[in-house]
């Protein structure tokens, strides 16, 4: 009987992408929950200059006579024991939009919750931009990240979305590559969805309106870049799930071993007939 041939190794990822992987991975949690006590002080989304309670909102969690609910402009949607009215760690009903679980702190604190938010802020600015730099020298972003013509072909990515819906995940060489969809999904978050994240929260700093008055005239005044801002943050919080999801399907032990240590094993060949 013939020796097993060997699974070969790529190294697949370079130390500042994995650097910044991990301590963005950090810092988006922190930011999604701090966000979350937040958002519980005034629980409702406008578009345009001016919001406040008498103001018709696009987006309300709070709760009702008898439960918790989430309204998004005509949609009511009952959310009782989740969202609006929900129990403590102690049994006691809360009646505020996120429960104690999703939040940074836990008990309610705006004020601890923008200490946390504004710190990794920072964390979230300064080391994506030395990460950018970096992707930029080393060619990460041309080598890994930009699709190529013929990936954009719509037969292309019409056969990547069948293959991802029958869970047929590329093997052997193929699979150390970044396909079209993940490409397409990584360029989303890196240059529209954080980008975006950081310039309405600058928008709503009164300190940075006075400085660069033209981002309230960009995003049509302070509520509309708040609702933006939260509409960003759910796009960071749904492409999170999906990559969780991806990774476990693909095999967690490979795909963690590879941000750790830069090098991946390639899964073996799928068969002709398989």
């Amino acid at each position: 009987m013939a020796d097993p041939v060997p699974t070969p190794w790529r190294y697949r990822h370079r130390l500042p992408t994995r650097l910044w992987h991990w301590l963005n991975a950090l810092t988006v949690i922190i930011l999604l929950m701090s966000g979350l006590m937040i958002f519980n002080a005034h629980p409702r989304l406008y578009w345009g200059q001016y919001g406040a309670n008498l103001d018709r909102a696009w987006l309300q969690i709070g709760p009702t006579s008898t439960g918790g609910h989430v309204v998004i402009g005509s949609i009511d949607v009952p959310t009782t024991g989740v969202l609006g009215r929900w129990r403590d760690k102690q049994g006691n009903v809360q009646t505020r939009a996120f429960p104690y679980w999703a939040t940074i702190p836990s008990r309610y604190s705006l004020a601890g919750a923008r200490r946390w938010h504004i710190l990794f802020a920072w964390l979230l600015v300064v080391p994506g931009f030395l990460y950018v730099v970096a992707s930029l020298i080393n060619r990460h972003f041309r080598r890994d990240l930009l699709p190529s013509r013929d990936e954009l072909r719509p037969r292309h990515l019409w056969q990547d979305v069948k293959d991802h819906a029958r869970l047929r995940l590329p093997t052997g060489d193929a699979a150390a590559r970044y396909n079209i969809l993940q490409k397409l999904a990584y360029d989303a978050v890196i240059f529209g969805l954080i980008p975006l994240m950081i310039l309405t929260g600058l928008t709503m700093a009164p300190a940075f309106d006075a400085t660069f008055p033209w981002l309230l005239e960009l995003f049509g005044g302070r509520q509309s870049a708040r609702s933006l801002h939260f509409l960003s943050a759910m796009g960071l919080l749904a492409f999170t799930i999906v990559h969780l999801t991806m990774v476990v399907l693909a095999g967690p032990v490979r795909e963690i071993r590879s941000m750790l240590t830069g090098w991946f094993r390639l899964p073996p060949e799928r068969r002709r007939n398989d």
